[in-house]
Formats: structure tokens, C-alpha cells, sequence
């Protein structure tokens, strides 16, 4: 009996090596709501990973805190690859501007790659004196604090870009903080606020029908979908804006696991029909090496952590 059982243990071996990752479904958590553009994009990688892999890829939402509580689930879940985070700048900002975290961002978790980004539009009501963003700029100067600009809460990715053109512009406008970004869309569509930042998928039909007025991108170049509206960077030289979204790991995960996902992110990034979609959407593809994600993660920390310290913000 004893050399029976030996037998089957030595058959088992060479089954067991040959056993590749994914074995079983993977949950991807994205840490805000159903419907946004971080959803949609997770929806749409997790549907070409699925195809890729030959598992189950699973999105599941786990909002709250900016972006904290789907983070720290992920954190803390094992790191064997079947449990990823699908996240955006939010997690730079919460690394950077919280005074307390219930896990260590860069410690805690490993980028895998980059997936897409959006940048943002700088839209204004029409009563809004303005036609570009020089002469946003030029009038929050001359006014200082009487635009008010919405926002869908303190330390989102808008509110502290807003933040870093004030510091770079030297002008003054007053943020306006709401619970979410659709009521602060709607508020800026009725007239209550002035301008936002916003994306160029949510404000399109908007601007379309004149509601709106675009005055600027946050991109390095300008939209195809609005080649008349400049970049801000064609005034402030050097300045970007994106809502990046990306694909981490819990801490630990194997490198080789991290290396698969990677290459299975990059070739979801590279398929026609997804960047037909993201086009559509306005998502431009951003796939990333894990060390290239790494660096964007060390770079954004960097700056919001300067921008706290010139413009005293915190969120608690």
C-alpha cells in the first residue's frame, strides 16, 4: 500500500508542475461606483483578460473614501494573483494628502500596468465671461475667488489639479466641493457654479449643445474630438492632467504572475475593437511595463505632496 501511494504521489508531480496561472476566476476591485469611466474601462479590460487568460475575470465595485476602502481590501487579500485593483489617481493623492491610511500604498501594493487614460476638460458656463483659458486665467486674477469651480469632493483628481494651476498660475478661484461629480456637473449646467473640470465623455453633449464652453485640455496634445479647444499646456509649458487608470496587486504577488497579467494587460490595450471603444469614449491607451507604473506611482506622490505643503490642503 505504502508503495501504491508512493506511485500516485510521483504521477501527481509532473500535473502539478505543469499547472499555469490563472487556475480559477480573477476579481478585479474597482473602488468606486458602477457607471463611471473607470468602470466602464475596467469592464472593458476585464472582458479581453477573460479572453486572454482563458479565466474568468470579475469586476466588482467596493466604493468609499475616495477610493480607500476598495484599496485596502485589496491590500490585505492574499497575493496569489486572483484578487487585483483596478485604481486611478486617487491612490497618489490618498497616499499623499491623508493623514492616516489603514495600509501603506507602495508598500502594500504592486503596479501590474496602465490600461488607459482620460484627461481632463476645462469646461465653463456660458454667463462665464470666458472663451479660452487664458482668459479664465486672466479674469480669476482680476476677481480673485469669484469663479466658483465644482468638483466631486476634496481630493479628487479635479480639485487638486485645480489646486496646482492656481499655485502655477498664480491666481485664486473657489473650490466647491460636491458628493460626486454628477451633482457637480449639474449644478455647473444650471448655472449655480461657473466652471469644472471635467471629461470630454461626460460634458461632450453639453458643449455640443452650447451649455457648455470648453476651455481647455489637460493633454499633451489637443483632442481630436475638439481640435479648436488648446491644451493647457500651450500656456503653462510642461502641464499634463490625466485620469489614469491601472491595474495593482497585493504586495508579494510572484513576479511572474505580476509579468503575465502585464503582457495580458498590454495586448487588451492593443486589440482594435477596445481602442475603437476608447476612442468613442474619449479614453486615449496607456498601457505601462510594472516599472514604468511604478515610477508614474513615485512621481504623482511626489507632487501632490509638495502641492499639501505650498497650498496647506489635507483630507481627513
Amino acid at each position: 500500500m505504502k508503495r501504491l501511494a508512493l506511485l500516485a504521489l510521483l504521477l501527481a508531480l509532473p500535473v502539478a508542475a505543469r499547472a499555469e496561472y490563472p487556475e480559477r476566476p480573477i476579481r478585479v476591485i474597482v473602488p468606486f461606483p458602477a457607471g463611471g469611466v473607470t468602470d466602464v474601462v475596467a469592464r472593458l479590460a476585464a472582458e479581453r483578460l477573460t479572453a486572454d487568460l482563458g479565466q474568468q475575470v470579475i469586476v466588482d465595485n467596493k466604493a468609499g473614501a475616495g477610493g480607500v476602502i476598495g484599496g485596502e481590501f485589496v491590500a490585505k487579500a492574499p497575493p496569489d494573483g486572483y484578487t487585483l485593483l483596478f485604481t486611478t489617481p486617487n491612490h497618489t493623492i490618498n497616499a499623499a494628502l491623508r493623514g492616516k491610511m489603514p495600509y501603506e500604498h507602495r508598500k502594500g501594493l504592486t503596479p501590474i500596468s496602465t490600461v488607459g487614460q482620460v484627461p481632463m476638460l476645462l469646461v465653463s458656463h456660458p454667463s462665464l465671461p470666458v472663451s479660452d483659458f487664458p482668459g479664465f486665467v486672466d479674469y480669476a486674477r482680476k476677481n480673485p475667488g469669484k469663479i466658483n469651480v465644482s468638483h466631486a469632493g476634496n481630493g479628487t483628481l479635479p480639485h487638486v489639479t485645480m489646486e496646482l494651476l492656481m499655485v502655477k498660475e498664480r491666481m485664486q478661484v473657489t473650490n466647491v466641493p460636491y458628493r460626486g461629480a454628477a451633482p457637480a456637473l449639474a449644478d455647473l449646467v444650471a448655472g449655480q457654479v461657473q466652471a469644472k473640470l471635467d471629461t470630454y465623455t461626460t460634458s461632450a453633449q453639453f458643449v455640443a449643445d452650447k451649455r457648455l464652453r470648453p476651455l481647455a485640455v489637460t493633454s499633451a496634445k489637443r483632442l481630436k474630438q475638439l481640435p479648436e479647444v488648446a491644451t493647457v499646456m500651450e500656456t503653462v509649458p510642461g502641464f499634463e492632467g490625466y485620469l489614469w487608470m491601472g491595474i495593482m496587486a497585493p504586495a508579494g504577488t510572484p513576479p511572474a504572475v505580476i509579468d503575465k497579467l502585464a503582457i495580458a494587460s498590454r495586448r487588451a490595450v492593443e486589440r482594435p475593437e477596445v481602442q475603437a471603444r476608447f476612442d468613442k469614449d474619449g479614453v486615449e491607451p496607456a498601457s505601462s511595463t510594472p516599472a514604468e507604473f511604478k515610477a508614474l506611482v513615485s512621481r504623482e506622490i511626489a507632487q501632490w505632496r509638495d502641492l499639501a505643503k505650498q497650498a496647506n490642503i489635507k483630507i481627513e
